[in-house]
């Protein structure tokens, strides 16, 4: 620059003009007014850079933007080839040198090299996923996606500085994303590749090893157990894809793997939901990790093998890949939500209560997540006319809780909610007593212990029921109504003592009420109950039973027939005028059994007394229990669980409840 100024100047100078010149021409003034223009102009050609104002947003985006974010490649791969001398354009037409180009390129470091050749080679796979048609262009689309993998999982662990050192570094976060997506596309092409013809173990641990293109895959799913034991399973559904209405929020964890649901069963509600007392999750969440062996960058890029291993995120919050620990990505809501999406619970529950469509017989015990022993179980139960969905929003928050996902496995149960209360009691008794057996036969496991029981409404009453012991007030009531002897009261007793004698469940050593109708609810008695009641049937198992009962106890032609001639429903039992509410509503629960109650409330008069409230269904004074631990009354309708305040109850007493059996243990004693 300054040898082109001082040629321009002595170019222009005013001493080269030709002569003679006027004296009054160019006096000095002028010359120098004449040397700092021509100084100006020269130096204004020199600049290159000019400033001008960005917006917030157009700064994030141009820092952020990327290959998956906006279609196009980011800056950082713009840099790079303006560094090698190649231009994008040029780079896109002629994609396969332009790669060659930037992997031989020692004017690149390491770290830009390999971050680069991953986001290209995704664009690439990306392009190709989009006009794949026959399988030897899904085994392109293969390669691509393995080949971005592999410069992203070089980068991230083949480098000089490690995962740690970059930690803050808005490139890795983008190269993280390029494995995730990578290794997702990858794992599910590879899945719809071999549908229908699947790989054979090739040893006892399951693993297997597939050829695709240039490339060996070896893999295996040995740490996820899929329901029933299935060896593999019938779709693998990336997490990413699901959005869930109805759903407040999804509980994701941030790391490294690809977020999938493994969908084992294409029904929630099938023939071993009659066949069997319990059902493990169809649709487990599982997160893939991808390795190239090697322990030198050069290793890991000539290779043409790749090790996919699936985690239970679940179990695992961390993994040690290439010598390091590195946080494991799950994704805990995509299971459950597509569980709840494709259960149709909703209809079923409505039909069911009126006896048509599947009607539900007996209950069923469904496993959120696979069942794992080291982890205490919440047992949910709903309501009247209602099904798992009841706990929607409860369960996932209580999955969206880190502590309580690491401590607690959530069962929900499904009943026949037109069934007596007397039937499901011991019928939910002999399920939970079933699925506790098959998983845990000798009872030792920490998941058998410390049981916690949640209930809303009829639920609610049934899990007191489970947690009291009758003595003989039932079966008092009934000697004293019917006369009973001989041979039909050994009969009787067999057949309707289960019934009316029982004793606590040994397992359960907290629950929490929510709305429930301890003492009935005169809403059951108005018109619109009656009539609802009217239209009830019963489940065909059930009403045998009932028919049994009403042959032993009567004697035809006596004055007491009539009663129990009458159908009795779960309608009939919420009254709170029912002979069988009112015995039980003050049976002793437990000692050992600490218990909460949330209650709905609607007060808009300020000076009316909390007694006389309601949720609109269940009397305040119905819902109340002397001797519960705590006692919460939101402003609320009946649907009280669903609020974020009952919501935020029911983790505190689980985080109490957690915090209690922890130090129990460390005192060895008993809580």
């Amino acid at each position: 620059m300054q040898a082109v100024l001082f040629q321009s100047l002595s170019f222009f100078s005013l001493n080269s003009l030709p002569s003679p010149l006027p004296q009054h021409f160019c006096p000095p003034a002028l010359k120098r007014a004449t040397l700092l223009v021509l100084l100006a102009l020269t130096l204004g050609g020199c600049a290159g850079v000019k400033v001008s104002p960005l917006e917030t947003k157009d700064y994030m985006a141009l820092r952020r933007g990327d290959v998956l974010t906006t279609g196009e490649l980011s800056t950082s791969v713009g840099t790079a080839l303006q560094v090698v001398g190649i231009d994008q354009a040029s780079c896109e037409k002629a994609a396969a040198a332009c790669r060659k180009t930037l992997g031989e390129s020692r004017a690149l470091g390491d770290e830009q090299r390999l971050s680069v050749l991953a986001e290209i080679w995704l664009q690439e796979a990306l392009r190709r996923d989009r006009k794949v048609q026959t399988e030897q262009q899904t085994e392109a689309m293969l390669d691509a996606y393995l080949e971005s993998a592999r410069h992203a999982y070089a980068y991230l662990f083949m480098t000089e500085r490690t995962v740690g050192q970059r930690a803050l570094d808005d490139r890795q976060t983008q190269v993280r994303d390029y494995y995730n997506f990578a290794v997702q596309q990858a794992l599910t092409g590879l899945f719809k590749l071999y549908q229908g013809k699947p790989p054979r173990a090739t040893d006892r641990q399951g693993n297997f090893l597939l050829h695709v293109g240039g490339w060996d895959v070896h893999g295996t799913v040995g740490d996820v157990r899929l329901a029933g034991d299935r060896d593999l399973p019938k779709e693998l559904i990336p997490a990413a894809s699901l959005s869930f209405k109805g759903l407040r929020n999804q509980y994701r964890r941030d790391g490294l793997g690809a977020e999938l649901v493994a969908m084992t069963a294409r029904r929630v509600v099938g023939k071993d939901s009659a066949e069997q007392a319990w059902s493990e999750t169809p649709f487990p969440a599982l997160t893939a990790v991808a390795s190239f062996p090697g322990t030198t960058l050069e290793e890991v890029l000539s290779t043409t093998k790749v090790q996919i291993v699936a985690y239970d995120p679940f179990r695992q919050d961390s993994i040690t890949l290439a010598g390091r620990e590195i946080p494991l990505a799950a994704s805990f809501t995509s299971g459950y939500g597509l569980w709840l999406a494709r259960s149709g619970f909703a209809a079923q529950s409505l039909l069911t209560l009126v006896g048509k469509g599947e009607v539900l017989e007996k209950p069923h015990v469904y496993l959120m997540q696979p069942y794992d022993p080291n982890r205490r179980i919440i047992v949910m139960l709903h309501g009247l006319a209602s099904s798992p969905e009841a706990w929607i929003n409860v369960a996932n928050e209580v999955l969206g809780d880190e502590t309580l996902r690491q401590n607690y496995q959530i069962w929900q149960i499904y009943y026949p909610t037109n069934a007596p209360l007397a039937f499901n009691n011991l019928a939910i008794r002999r399920v939970v007593e079933q699925t506790l057996e098959h998983f845990d036969p000798s009872g030792t496991a920490k998941a058998s212990q410390d049981m916690v029981l949640v209930g809303h409404s009829m639920g609610g009453v049934l899990s007191r029921l489970m947690l009291s012991s009758s003595g003989d007030r039932l079966w008092d009531a009934l000697l004293d109504k019917y006369s009973i002897k001989g041979a039909r009261l050994e009969r009787v007793q067999k057949k309707l003592g289960p019934y009316v004698k029982f004793e606590p469940l040994p397992d359960v050593s907290r629950a929490i009420f929510v709305a429930a109708p301890h003492r009935g609810t005169p809403f059951a008695e108005n018109r619109i109950a009656r009539w609802a009641s009217g239209l009830v049937r019963l489940p065909v198992s059930v009403l045998g039973r009932i028919t049994d009962v009403a042959q032993l106890l009567v004697v035809p032609g006596s004055a007491n027939a009539e009663p129990l001639t009458r159908p009795i429903n779960s309608i009939d039992n919420l009254s709170d005028q029912d002979p069988f509410v009112r015995l039980v509503a003050d049976l002793p629960i437990s000692p050992t059994v600490r218990y909460h109650s949330i209650i709905g409330s609607y007060n808009s008069t300020p000076e009316l007394l909390l007694n006389a409230t309601s949720d609109g269904v269940v009397p305040y004074v119905s819902s109340h229990l002397a001797g519960a631990e705590s006692e919460l009354v939101i402003p609320s309708g009946h649907s009280v669980q669903e609020t974020p305040e009952a919501i935020m109850e029911i983790r505190r007493i689980l985080h109490v409840h957690l915090e209690q059996m922890n130090n129990s243990q460390l005192m060895g004693r008993a809580p």
